[in-house]
Order: C-alpha cells, then sequence, then structure tokens
C-alpha cells in the first residue's frame, strides 16, 4: 500500500513537472523545453516499469550502485580543475565544448570502474552506509549451508550446540519452503518429518553459539535451476559457501562442480567408535531381509544390523556376534551371525503367549 502510493506521487510530481516543462515551450516558442519534457517523462516511467517488473531488490547491490556513483562523482569533481590546467597548457586551441565533453566523457567513464569495482569486490570489505551493512561482520570467511535432508535429519543441532561452527549457519527461503510444503503434506510420514524439521530449526535458532540466518536474498541463475538441490549448488557459488548435507547423490554432483560439502555421515563416521569384526551386540530383528536365513534389526542410533540365521526369530532381541561393518555416505551397515547361547525374548503380546503356553 505504501509502495503504490509512493509510485502515485511520484506519478504526480512527473506530470507537474511534464507541464511546467510544457507551459515553457508554448510561452517562448522553443521546442527543447518540450523535447527534454518528453525525454523525462519516459524515463520517468521506465523506472517505474523495471521497478514493477523486479519483484525483489539486491540490497547490497543496489548500495553499491549508488555507492559507485558516489564516488565516481566526487572523482570527477576532483579532476576537473587539474583537466582544465591540462588543457590550457598543452592544448590551448581546442574549443569549449570539445573540453566539456572531453570531461564529460571521462566522467561516465570514471563511475562506470567505480560501480564495477565496488560491485566485484563489495564482499571483501565491510563497508555501512547509514542504517545499511554492505557486509555483516561474519565470523569465520565462508557460510555453512543447510540441505533440507540435513534439517530433518536433526543431528546437525547436537552438532551446533557444541560451538564447532565459527562461520555463518544459512537456511536458504527455498529450503524452508521445502520444509513447510513436506509438513503441510497428506501423507502422515512426510508431515511428521516437515514438523520435525521445524522444530530443528527452531532449536537451532535458540542456540546462542552459533550465527543463523535465512538467506533471502536473489539468487543469479535461478531461472535455470531445476529443484532445490540445483539452488544450493547456485547458492554455494554465489557466497562461496559450503554445503550440509546426507544426500549422497547431492554430496556427488557437488563435487563435480566444485562446490565443497559436509556430509554429516561422513562426520559421524569420523567420531563414532569402531565396530571391530568378533564383538558382541544385541538388536531387535524386526523384518526379514534379502537372503533366505537374513533378518534385520536397527541399533539405537538407526545403525542397520543384517543377521545371518535370525529369519525364525524375528520380533526377539538376540545376541549376535559382528562379522563385517561397512560404512558409506549413504549410512553404516554391520553384519552380523546370531550366537545362539544367548537370546532374549521379545517384550509384548507375543513373549506374553509364549510364556503362557510353557506355563
Amino acid at each position: 500500500m505504501i509502495l503504490s502510493l509512493i509510485r502515485a506521487v511520484f506519478v504526480l510530481l512527473v506530470a507537474v513537472v511534464a507541464v511546467s516543462f510544457l507551459s515553457q515551450s508554448v510561452s517562448s516558442g522553443d521546442n527543447w523545453p518540450y523535447v527534454l519534457m518528453v525525454i523525462c517523462v519516459v524515463l520517468a516511467f521506465g523506472i517505474i516499469i523495471v521497478d514493477y517488473l523486479i519483484k525483489r531488490k539486491n540490497l547490497s547491490a543496489i548500495a553499491g550502485l549508488f555507492l559507485g556513483i558516489l564516488v565516481g562523482m566526487l572523482v570527477t569533481v576532483a579532476l576537473d580543475n587539474l583537466l582544465a590546467q591540462f588543457f590550457n597548457t598543452f592544448f590551448p586551441f581546442l574549443s569549449y565544448p570539445v573540453i566539456t565533453g572531453t570531461k564529460l566523457l571521462l566522467g561516465l567513464v570514471v563511475c562506470y570502474l567505480s560501480v564495477s569495482l565496488i560491485l566485484q569486490t563489495k564482499d571483501d570489505f565491510r563497508f555501512v552506509v547509514p542504517y545499511v551493512e554492505f557486509t555483516r561482520a561474519t565470523r569465520g570467511s565462508r557460510p555453512f549451508i543447510l540441505d533440507t535432508s540435513v534439517i530433518i535429519d536433526g543431528r546437525i543441532a547436537d552438532v551446533a550446540a557444541t560451538g564447532i561452527f565459527e562461520s555463518r549457519i544459512l537456511v536458504p527461503r527455498f529450503v524452508l519452503n521445502e520444509l513447510q510444503t513436506v509438513a503441510d503434506s497428506g501423507d502422515k510420514l512426510k508431515r511428521s518429518r516437515g514438523k520435525r524439521g521445524l522444530d530443528v530449526l527452531q532449536k537451532l535458532q535458540s542456540l546462542g553459539r552459533i550465527d543463523l540466518h535465512i538467506w533471502d536474498g536473489t539468487l543469479l541463475g535461478e531461472s535455470g535451476a531445476q529443484g532445490v538441490d540445483q539452488k544450493l549448488l547456485l547458492l554455494a557459488k554465489q557466497e562461496n559457501g559450503r554445503i550440509i548435507t546426507n544426500d549422497f547423490n547431492l554430496n556427488k554432483v557437488a563435487a563435480l562442480q566444485g562446490v565443497q560439502v559436509l556430509n554429516l555421515n561422513d562426520l559421524a563416521k569420523a567420531v563414532k567408535p569402531v565396530v571391530l569384526p568378533g564383538e558382541g551386540l544385541e538388536v531387535r530383528v524386526i523384518k526379514p531381509g534379502e537372503g533366505p536365513q537374513q533378518a534385520v534389526g536397527y541399533l539405537d542410533d538407526g545403525t542397520m544390523v543384517v543377521v545371518e540365521g535370525a529369519r525364525q526369530r524375528m520380533g526377539s532381541v538376540v545376541r549376535v556376534t559382528v562379522t563385517n561393518a561397512v560404512q558409506t555416505s549413504a549410512g553404516r551397515m554391520i553384519f552380523a551371525r546370531i550366537d545362539d547361547a544367548n537370546e532374549r525374548p521379545a517384550d509384548g503380546p507375543a513373549a506374553m503367549s509364549a510364556v503362557t503356553k510353557e506355563s
């Protein structure tokens, strides 16, 4: 509403100026004021159209543009007297229009170079315009960018609570929108995962040891991006950031495009104690495996355990001996064989029925 009112006032002021120029043109009989009025009106309405079409502005780019123009104008004013002395000394035969045109051309070149230089180097220094900060005083040089999968996973909150992240942590707006879409899904499982991701973000925001920001800027080349993964890669290149993810495929694509990725599964692999062959574990087998005598169970941390010879004991907590452990970026898997010496029956109706029959 306020923006529409400002545009209406701008159009009214342009109309007043146009009428003033037109009256001067009619009274003086000179066509130049009329031509100048037409040019100004066309330029003014062109500015309004461009402002309306560009829905989202990049504040740092706009600040850089105006700062570059200001610096260019100041440098041009500083060089004006120097150029005048130079022309009077070495080129006294040049006419005034030639000298003025040369100064104007030089001023345009200086303004262009100033704008170009500031826009290309604005991320390398901190310059504060009143109420507008060019770049934040950040902790660390390169930000971390969170993927949807790592937010839903939830372990990122525990890792961040340790204070290991000294750089900014960015949550892109399109990732937040994807989380909200998943949380509003009609599928119960997806809805639960989406709500879990939103809860994890709230937990991250409550941590005082990290610098978490919702990134809502303009993504360069967004029109050619297909899906959230492509946008994440573009954002990582644009912000010179690093992606934190659990997505194995995104990890591979990012490596091919030269984007640094921190895979949370790799981090878990580095800090988790290694399970060696021959060690004993207790696991509840809950479903059949791919092999004829295999059954699958899960540890408390979600690690999959494939147990040989446990197909007939599904629903029971069995003692197994580890035969092999495999860890990849996609997750961890343990292979084991059942230890017949020890077996603890499952809790619940099945176990109660077995006890009743024995009694």
